[in-house]
């Protein structure tokens, strides 16, 4: 027979999966950590499994003891297991801006929630923090797991999340990104992967993507803790510093709003199929930003914190985003890039030195009534060839067609980036004959009105 002693013998060894659709050319490989394979669907089992262990191994807990954390979730549903394993109980206290979801899970392992005000300050009697403490002062036997300062947290990733890492990209990894809440994950198996890649003579860079509204995007940079305000999205940045959060450790920390979080883990759902939530997103954020940056035949590791499961009332939900101001009717209808992705083929370039009847014969031959030309160095700038400027050049003699293209080439008009919504290529289109993705300073595609009509008459079947 095959089989575990409990549920929490199945916590960790989660897989890395390559990511695809959401990936651009000229990045660098960003494979996905997928914590929410996790048996309570998230990375907070770990930890929770970790601070049971390790609170028993030293007899803080006793037979009939009562676990207690402040939580925005998944660190409540990792303990309720646990406590349902070992036989405990256990009560959680959550803002009351976390999800219907996550309460009603926890109450299904058995916990007890206590609901208190988001904006409320970390030390305020009645925040979720402050009244945890209380509860477990008061209850026979009642234990503050305290997430927030306890050191198995990070202790969890540095023995779990750090070797599996490394084992599962054969020690290549150049990058790791993660979202910062306690600061457990990302200090325990950035430090362990730092440890491994000093030892064979290399680094290891570190990136946090913070919740706009956060603090510790101004703690990292500038040490001072600015006004804290509420953001959306459940899990990470905090209004208070902890001391699982090791600094040392970590690189660059990026914010990113609640609206680009969101959108990209509908992205990463819907484009890898990969049922995130919403600090998946703004992980996801930071990660493409990181291998945008190091380019080809590196890798980028993302963790993805948990799933979507406990969102569906809230990223999910048309009218909460919509509601929240997450979602418009231009988001609706798509972006640049998934009409390039329905699009397909590759961009036809001319060369600067080409002359313009050679091109004139290829975009003939190519039904093409424009051309972007490839520029001969970096300071000419990005130029484009429409048929009408090579009649102009040929009948005013301006031009001849042995001439280079450059000779009737004009500055590139009409761009637009390739999370641009539809209506931003609809006003281009007033403009201009065509609308040209450019990405970092490169043409990416050219979408001409056809395209979005197909592209809509596609989606609207």
């Amino acid at each position: 027979m095959r089989f575990f002693e409990s549920v929490a013998d199945l916590v960790g060894r989660t897989p890395l999966v390559r990511l695809n659709r959401v990936v651009d050319p000229g990045m660098a490989t960003v494979y996905a950590k997928l914590e929410y394979l996790n048996p309570t669907g998230s990375v907070k089992d770990r930890i929770a499994v970790n601070i049971v262990r390790r609170a028993e191994e030293a007899g803080l807990l006793r037979p009939g003891a009562t676990l207690v954390e402040s939580t925005s979730g998944n660190t409540g549903l990792g303990l309720a297991m646990m406590a349902g394993v070992r036989g405990y109980r256990c009560i959680c206290t959550m803002p009351d801006k976390m999800s219907k979801e996550k309460i009603d899970m926890l109450k299904a392992f058995g916990a007890e929630v206590v609901v208190t005000r988001t904006d409320l300050p970390h030390d305020h009697p009645e925040s979720y923090v402050e009244v945890a403490k209380r509860i477990a002062r008061e209850t026979p036997g009642g234990f503050y797991t305290d997430q927030y300062a306890n050191p198995t947290n990070p202790e969890a990733h540095y023995l779990t999340t750090g070797p599996e890492i490394w084992e599962d990209t054969g020690g290549a990894i150049d990058c790791l990104v993660g979202g910062i809440g306690t600061g457990g994950t990302i200090s325990g198996a950035a430090r362990y992967l730092k440890e491994k890649a000093a030892a064979a003579g290399r680094s290891i860079r570190v990136v946090c993507p913070d919740p706009a509204g956060s603090i510790y995007h101004d703690m990292f940079y500038k040490g001072v803790a600015p006004q804290p305000s509420i953001y959306r999205v459940e899990g990470i940045g905090h209004d208070f510093m902890v001391s699982t959060l090791d600094f040392s450790v970590i690189d660059e920390v990026i914010e990113v709003s609640d609206r680009d979080s969101f959108l990209l883990a509908r992205r990463l759902t819907r484009e890898e199929g990969i049922f995130s939530g919403g600090s998946a997103g703004t992980a996801l954020y930071g990660a493409l930003k990181a291998a945008r940056e190091l380019g080809p035949g590196r890798t980028v590791v993302v963790i993805i914190p948990d799933s979507g499961g406990r969102y569906l009332s809230k990223l999910y939900d048309e009218a909460w985003m919509k509601d929240m101001g997450f979602l418009g009717a231009a988001d609706r209808l798509g972006t640049v890039r998934e009409i390039l992705r329905f699009k397909g083929g590759a961009v036809e370039f001319a060369d600067a030195n080409e002359t313009i009847g050679h091109v004139a014969g290829r975009m003939s031959a190519l039904g093409f009534s424009q051309m972007p030309v490839r520029p001969a160095d970096a300071a000419a700038g990005l130029r484009m060839i429409h048929e009408l400027d090579i009649l102009q050049g040929l009948v005013s003699a301006r031009c001849s067609t042995e001439d280079p293209v450059t000779c009737v080439a004009k500055p590139l008009e009409g761009r637009v980036g390739l999370d641009d919504p539809l209506t931003r290529v609809q006003a281009v289109f007033d403009a201009h004959n065509v609308a040209v993705a450019v990405d970092r300073d490169e043409v990416v595609g050219i979408i001409s009105k056809i395209d979005v009509v197909q592209f809509l008459a596609a989606r609207s079947k």
